[in-house]
């Protein structure tokens, strides 16, 4: 696992990869008897663990921001066609609406 705070992108599996490995790397650690490499060990694996924590923040940070990107894109189309947009939401309430009556009843 890289160390480096890098600004590419890393998929959520990726980062899910990465604290697995930190876990099984401290249970290990924990596994094994205390030696004078202890501190140095934990102190490696804080390190680690303060990357992974960092690179989850930045994810989650730009998983906000494109959500909260695409609810004002929603909001503007919908304020400047509100009656088209009044169409849709009921063509697809009956089409929903349809589906479901038509499992309910077999």
């Amino acid at each position: 696992m890289k160390l480096t705070n890098d600004t590419t992108a890393q998929t959520p599996k990726d980062l899910l990869n990465d604290l697995h490995a930190l876990v099984s790397e401290a249970e290990k650690m924990m596994g094994d008897s205390l030696t004078e490499h202890t501190a140095d060990a934990v102190g490696a694996l804080r390190m680690r663990f303060d990357a992974a924590q960092e690179r989850l923040d930045h994810l989650y940070a730009g998983a906000k921001q494109k959500v909260v990107a695409g609810a004002q894109c929603t909001d503007q189309a919908i304020r400047a066609n509100p009656y088209q947009s009044i169409a849709i939401a009921a063509g697809v309430g009956l089409l929903v609406g349809v589906l479901v009556g038509r499992r309910s009843s077999q």
